[in-house]
């Protein structure tokens, strides 16, 4: 694959580490092996990939060059380990053991990315793109084909929720057009259609709704280098799958639609309870301002009684089991990772894709999931910063002719 030309990098530890962040929690009862329900295969997996990645850093040549702008992986980290020691002041009913080790892989997932890509991002983000490209392939035809809808006739694919498929199908988009600004090739764009119909049958409408703000915000920044013709045929093409897909999808599909999208949001503006989920989390927040509650201290205290796992808004977990102390860690972290990705570095297209996919995970934690299901925003954080302080002048050393990026001025 001439797109992946440049300082070489193994694919094993890009491999288990997506693998990783893809599979969720997955132990082996969900397999069948009820005796050992205590393997975790994410810690197995890790333990792969540093293997793996400890081979790759040995081997790969030393990176010259300017001191590089960390200070968000420093916040980040101990974002990370103030929350681990927030389960010190954790109510006897929250669940600490299993949040720890959450916080510990999220830790080790971040890093791992961060490191892996920091010698040659332009490598692995590609590769990465590429590896979620398939993903994407493979959990929108699971759904269709092998899993069908679910009981409440949402779809989704290997035993995952609706709202992590649908995660996986937008980050297949931007993966796409990843792979087409790195080959110009028009065969991935192609499959697009395939990973909107599957987004769209997860029926998470919040998941919808960030992909939608991140792919406007897109459009908004390049329409000085759009051109009418390619937008026009886009548009048409999408209208037309659209049309087709409505006039020949089994009535499971539309009815989805009906049901989830118009009858649910628009008429009835039913959110799955949200409102009095995140305003229990804000109470909580309140009652506890300096160091919030502790860990999983939301369920210890409220969600135990109510049957609710978590706040299913990422900010609001973290105003109510960190409090002030930890927000003002995780804001810290967010500007200086924010500072540092901004300008793109030397390869501002993959930097700002990898923003892109960062932020529509973000953006989706904020309606639903607790810490760990956040790990895909981390990770393509890490990256996108990777990407943002390659030093001066490996980009180009590494960038096959005639494709080398412009440097920003």
């Amino acid at each position: 694959m001439t797109w992946l030309r440049g300082p070489r990098v193994f694919l094993a530890p890009g491999l288990v580490l997506v693998l990783v962040a893809i599979g969720g929690r997955f132990t082996l009862d969900r397999a069948g092996f009820l005796d050992l329900a205590w393997v975790d295969l994410r810690v197995i997996g890790l333990l792969i990939a540093l293997v793996a990645l400890a081979v790759d850093l040995a081997r790969r040549p030393g990176t010259p060059g300017a001191r590089r702008r960390e200070g968000w992986l420093v916040a980040t980290v101990l974002f990370f380990l103030f929350q681990i020691a927030s389960g010190l002041w954790a109510p006897q009913a929250a669940r600490v053991g299993p949040q720890t080790l959450d916080l510990v892989l999220l830790g080790v997932l971040t890093l791992a990315s961060y490191a892996y890509a920091i010698g040659d991002p332009a490598a692995v983000i590609r590769l990465t793109f590429l590896l979620f490209f398939v993903a994407a392939v493979v959990f929108a035809l699971a759904a269709l084909f092998i899993n069908g809808p679910g009981e409440q006739g949402r779809y989704s694919a290997f035993g995952g929720g609706p709202n992590v498929f649908v995660r996986i199908e937008i980050l297949g988009v931007i993966s796409a057009v990843a792979l087409f600004l790195s080959t110009r090739r028009v065969l991935p764009l192609l499959v697009t259609p395939l990973f909107l119909l599957a987004a769209v049958l997860s029926g998470s409408r919040a998941g919808l709704l960030a992909g939608v703000a991140v792919g406007a915000a897109a459009l908004l920044k390049i329409r000085g280098r759009l051109r009418a013709g390619p937008v026009v045929a886009a548009g048409a093409g999408l209208v037309l799958a659209t049309a087709a897909v409505w006039a020949f999808a089994p009535p499971a599909f539309t009815d989805l639609f009906q049901e989830r999208f118009v009858e649910q949001t628009v008429q009835q503006h039913y959110l799955s309870d949200r409102t009095d989920i995140w305003a229990a989390a804000w109470r909580l927040a309140v009652e506890h301002p300096l160091a919030g509650a502790g860990l999983d201290g939301f369920y210890g205290l409220i969600g135990v009684n109510q049957g609710v796992e978590y706040p299913h808004n990422y900010v609001l977990g973290v105003a109510a089991e960190g409090g002030l102390i930890g927000i003002g860690l995780l804001g810290t972290a967010v500007v200086l990772w924010a500072r540092t990705v901004r300008g793109g570095g030397e390869r501002p297209q993959l930097t700002g894709l990898a923003v892109a996919a960062a932020v529509f995970v973000a953006l989706s934690s904020l309606f639903s999931g607790d810490y760990y299901d956040a790990r895909l925003a981390w990770m393509f954080a890490a990256l996108a910063a990777a990407a943002a302080v390659v030093p001066a002048g490996k980009a180009e050393a590494a960038a096959p002719a005639g494709r080398r990026e412009p440097v920003p001025s």
